[in-house]
């Protein structure tokens, strides 16, 4: 599977029509300790570019964008009792969502792998 990244901080990767979502390494460090999470609801509709879901860390509250237009299939509910473990393992086991992507193209136009590593290295 491919993962994308948004200009946000936020991944995706995709199988069978469903796109697991979750913020970056980069997001993590940046957010610092992680003290709260708020997921968005089972079959909620989101819209590419619109808050999804809200971090919360000792430095700040950061929202969590959809990557694509979709409806929610699922949340990692284990986030709720434990929202630390986004520092730990963002990327992976931490992942925030699920969607139904309404428009899969939308994924295809973001960012793979090597550009945002690019796009990081720019920001300083």
């Amino acid at each position: 599977m491919t993962r994308h990244f948004t200009k946000d901080h936020e991944w995706i990767e995709v199988a069978n029509g469903i796109g697991t979502v979750g913020i970056t390494d980069y997001a993590q460090h940046a957010l610092g300790d992680v003290v709260y999470v708020e997921l968005p609801a089972v079959g909620k509709a989101l819209v590419q570019k619109q808050e999804a879901a809200v971090v919360e860390s000792v430095k700040a509250a950061s929202d969590v964008f959809s990557p694509a237009d979709g409806a929610v299939t699922g949340v990692n509910g284990g986030l709720a009792d434990e929202p630390a473990r986004l520092n730990g393992d963002p990327e992976g086991e931490a992942w925030m969502f699920r969607i139904s992507l309404a428009k899969p193209e939308q994924v295809e136009a973001l960012m793979d792998e090597a550009a945002y590593k690019t796009f990081c290295e720019g920001l300083g």
